[in-house]
């Protein structure tokens, strides 16, 4: 018989093919619908020539899914676990293993997208309404937002908060100087831009006569210290500002909330809740505020609204796409959030309770008491005499002794000065942790169970938690594991994830995230490093972010690439604020004005004005192009003052606009820099390089491009690259002491969310230079074979010049809507009928669908997905000939749910089997929506965003 080459054998398993969708016959079948013979011959007919680069990117060849994670072990391998009590914000926990197992490693959360869709997110909304409702109790605040980003950006977004919900004309924002370091340093980041002046001082001392519009105090502070803030809060706002005080969950366990203390805003991060260290995130901040400020909170809120039956119901509420509205006059630009994490810490407290998460409270506070009544027994002296879980230690000439001494029998202690070290427990240390940290200081084999029995409690007694929380039955209900496990895969099961169907998003690239891309984010080399321990025992970490920084730098030809930003709107802001920095560094500050064309996703202005610019829209044409004769226009009016154009490409409407480097060279010609926006990078991967057409800086989301999953609404990162004459101005962070002429930091971590890069290095490993052209290839082929299926049935709104869109395509719904009234969103609401998430509603285009089927999917999923959109514009026909009543149906009633087929009546004119199956493929495999039509306008006018009543649950069970 024939014996294939040993080599071949070897790559029968090769990654390319599981990644990509179709298969060889497939993609031939494809390319004969749109006349076409090879995929050179598509590329050819899509990208325009001009940019379009045939040379191997220059990553290398691939490899198997065996041979990458054999790789990353060697990488996790050069990292030192050692036991971590440096604290400022970092702690080690333990994710309980039901939740590790069900949760964070179950592509059923962490595939699922942005709940702009609620008929189809019901599960993780209400998981987010748990953690909602757990932050509002924790902090004793009304409301809270469903996460922010990280503690430092949490922190900046309260400040800018304070400006716009205060009465203050001050353009003066006071810091306490025991705040966590990282977190000044982001909010010093975020206030030059925006010409706010920071005041950073002792809380107690150093606020008097001076007028600011805000203040921000940490609680219990950076080095321990737990301060009456109920004083300074009522100095504060008694001088007109408005106070945000950054907090610890875990604390305010045992410690009377700064809500009830007087706190405008209270601000943190959800980490130590069952959340991973991993070298500095992904972790979920939260934000709180009171009821009169809820129509300002920044990022994501959950409400309760009610379906079509008058059930409750969550939805994204007020923010859902305000950028898109509100543009430069957004409140923030963030557009995700950190839901799987929120989603992880918010189990955290129902699989604990409110018992439980006192326990671990009251076990860490105590282990800190012992700990400190031991070094007092060596004559250390203790510089804060209150504390929960943090001491300061005066070490003086012994500091560097100690911290080596610590280090050598492996454990980092935090080194604030030359003589004073810094000790935090967590909820994973031991009394052998303890013992051994005495040791250090001299005192080998004690006892301490005698310590704790002698020592006294750190906690101020005026300020120890008198008030309950968590009292809702949802953090009661759960306590054995199967109740836990039944209840996570309930919620898992309401909602439409990637594990179900494609989800056909425009310009968010829901494709596929390996498994083996997944694994190696939970091993403990990678999961327990502390994001501020020294670099070496970081090697394997920074040998794989180095890499990492490299070949994204080669993907898309720029010079240096900064992992730092921890989402996409961090990308776009940080490489704005780069810009800024260039052009004051070349004695032109005054270049503040940012070109952005009509079409941008609302991020690119509200990004622009947080970063100081004036926003200049620039028009586009009937075909969505930007319009050349304005750019110019608008170019060499503004000349002088030209800092920036921010432009997306391919565009926002699905199309490579044939005149891109013009637009650069106009750009460049008034002394102005590119921004391009990577959000369409998916399209570009392997045929061309932004940073060799002209571009100056790009922000890159690897949760899209590069496989890091969007988990229901983040994580995500959001580098940026840059050209070589602005690699010098790249974030800088205090951790890594990396130059003056960088920018502040704009993430507390100096690697962003570092525990989720590996995703992206894998994927790039795995597919190598073939690989990831072959993957943009395919991506732009899915897009096409949609669009020449769809285009008989529905207009497609833009295509380039050869009739080809690029890896997305707009399905124009206005006609229809104009015809019969049948709107966008009723055929949104419909495909879930068929078993599909939506694709992008009225963006860029209002009444419009935009379709990215990405790479991933096979034949027969875009196939499946062509033939309920047709089958659709059928049920749209029947309304036009007045076959089918105008009001009353199958479109106007989606989604149809389980009540609907069970209705002892049938009030609808269509029959039953026509609402639920209309396609004979759905009684194979049916998603069930749990409710049917969510009422937004309701859900706005009568806005809650806690865990509902008791009564709610009663009435449900009736």
């Amino acid at each position: 018989m024939d014996r294939e080459p040993l080599s071949d054998l070897e790559r029968k398993g090769d990654f390319i093919r599981r990644h990509v969708g179709p298969g060889p016959d497939e993609q031939v079948e494809m390319l004969a619908a749109l006349g076409l013979s090879s995929m050179s011959a598509l590329i050819d007919k899509v990208v325009p020539k001009a940019i379009r680069e045939d040379e191997p990117l220059g990553i290398g060849g691939g490899c198997t899914e065996v041979e990458v994670l054999e790789k990353l072990k060697g990488m996790a391998g050069k990292n030192a676990i050692h036991r971590s009590y440096i604290g400022q914000g970092y702690y080690g926990t333990h994710l309980p293993t039901v939740i590790l197992r069900n949760l964070l490693e179950n592509p059923g959360w962490y595939t699922a997208y942005t709940p702009y869709q609620p008929e189809v997110s019901q599960g993780r909304l209400e998981a987010l309404i748990n953690f909602q409702t757990m932050i509002a109790d924790l902090t004793g605040m009304e409301f809270a937002n469903a996460s922010l980003l990280d503690e430092g950006t949490a922190a900046a977004e309260a400040m800018t908060f304070a400006k716009r919900a205060g009465k203050s004309k001050s353009m003066t924002f006071f810091v306490a100087d025991d705040c966590h370091p990282q977190t000044i340093d982001v909010i010093q980041t975020r206030a030059a831009a925006l010409d706010y002046e920071i005041v950073v001082g002792d809380p107690e001392t150093g606020f008097d006569g001076i007028e600011c519009f805000g203040a921000l105090i940490q609680y219990p502070s950076t080095d321990g210290r737990i301060r009456d803030i109920g004083k300074l809060i009522e100095t504060m706002k008694g001088s007109g500002a408005m106070v945000a005080v950054a907090s610890d969950l875990l604390a305010l366990c045992l410690l009377t909330p700064p809500g009830e203390l007087g706190a405008d805003v209270v601000v943190g991060s959800s980490q130590r809740f069952g959340v991973p260290m991993g070298y500095g995130g992904p972790h979920a901040a939260f934000f709180a505020t009171s009821d009169k400020h809820k129509r300002s909170i920044p990022g994501r809120l959950v409400g309760v609204s009610v379906d079509s039956r008058e059930r409750a119901a969550y939805r994204l509420a007020l923010q859902t796409r305000e950028q898109h509205i509100r543009r430069e006059k957004a409140t923030s630009n963030i557009c995700t959030a950190q839901v799987l994490l929120a989603v992880i810490a918010g189990m955290y407290a129902v699989y604990h309770g409110p018992e439980g998460l006192k326990a671990i409270a009251t076990r860490v506070a105590r282990l800190t008491a012992a700990l400190a009544s031991g070094l007092k027994a060596q004559g250390v002296e203790i510089a804060n005499d209150t504390f929960f879980d943090t001491l300061t230690l005066n070490t003086g000439g012994d500091t560097a002794k100690i911290y080596a001494a610590a280090l050598e029998r492996g454990m980092n202690l935090r080194k604030i000065d030359d003589t004073r070290l810094g000790i935090s427990l967590d909820e994973t240390t031991t009394r052998e942790d303890v013992a051994g940290l005495l040791a250090v200081f001299g005192a080998e084999n004690v006892d301490v169970e005698a310590l704790d029995a002698a020592a006294e409690s750190g906690l101020p007694s005026d300020l120890v938690r008198s008030s309950d929380y968590l009292t809702h039955p949802v953090f009661a209900n759960y306590r054995s594991e199967t109740e836990m496990l039944r209840y996570m895969r309930s919620l898992m099961d309401k909602d439409l994830a990637l594990d179900k169907a494609m989800i056909p998003l425009g310009s968010c690239t829901m494709k596929l995230n390996a498994t083996t891309e997944m694994i190696p984010i939970t091993w403990p080399e990678f999961a327990n490093i502390h994001p501020f321990a020294p670099a070496d025992q970081a090697t394997g970490y920074r040998e794989m972010i180095s890499d990492l920084e490299q070949k994204l730098a080669t993907i898309t030809g720029y010079a240096a690439v900064s992992l730092q930003p921890n989402a996409g709107s961090q990308g776009e802001y940080a490489g704005l604020l780069v810009i800024r920095a260039y052009h004051e560094s070349r004695g032109e500050a005054h270049r503040e004005i940012c070109l952005i064309p009509s079409s941008a996703h609302g991020t690119n202005p509200a990004s622009a004005h947080m970063a100081g610019m004036q926003v200049v829209v620039v028009a586009c044409d009937d075909e969505g192009n930007i319009d050349i004769e304005d750019l110019k226009a608008k170019a060499a009016e503004h000349s002088d003052n030209l800092g920036a154009l921010m432009v997306t490409y391919p565009s926002t409407h699905g199309v490579f606009e044939e005149t891109i480097r013009e637009i650069c060279d106009i750009i460049h010609q008034h002394g102005g820099q590119v921004y391009l926006d990577g959000a369409n990078l998916n399209a570009m991967v392997g045929v061309c390089y932004p940073g060799k057409f002209g571009s100056d800086v790009s922000h890159l989301n690897l949760h899209k491009t590069f496989c890091i999953p969007h988990g229901g609404g983040g994580p995500g990162v959001g580098p940026i690259g840059v050209g070589a004459h602005l690699a010098p101005f790249l974030p800088g962070h205090r951790e890594l002491k990396d130059g003056d002429s960088r920018i502040g930091a704009v993430s507390a971590a100096p690697f962003g969310s570092a525990a989720i890069l590996p995703i992206s290095w894998a994927y790039i490993e795995m597919m190598g230079d073939a690989g990831l052209r072959h993957a943009t290839e395919a991506a732009v082929l899915n897009a096409n074979y949609i669009a020449a299926r769809l285009k008989d049935h529905f207009p497609i709104l833009y295509t380039g010049p050869n009739g080809m869109v690029a890896h997305e395509c707009i399905v124009d719904i206005r006609p229809y809507d104009d015809a019969t009234g049948i709107s966008n969103e009723d055929v949104a609401k419909r495909l879930i009928d068929y078993g599909f998430h939506a694709p992008t509603m009225s963006w860029p285009v209002a009444g419009t669908l935009m379709i990215e089927p990405t790479e991933s999917e096979s034949k027969a999923e875009l196939d499946r997905f062509c033939d309920a959109m047709i089958s659709i514009r059928q049920e749209i026909a029947e309304i036009e000939a007045g076959k089918a009543d105008a009001e009353n149906n199958v479109l106007r009633n989606s989604p149809h749910t389980i009540d609907d087929l069970t209705d002892a009546e049938w009030a609808h004119p269509y029959s039953r089997e026509q609402a639920v199956y209309p396609v004979p493929g759905l009684r194979l495999r049916k998603y069930w929506s749990p409710v049917n039509r969510v009422d937004n306008v309701y859900g706005d006018r009568n806005l809650s965003c806690s865990c509902p009543p008791l009564e709610a649950y009663m009435e449900a069970a009736e």
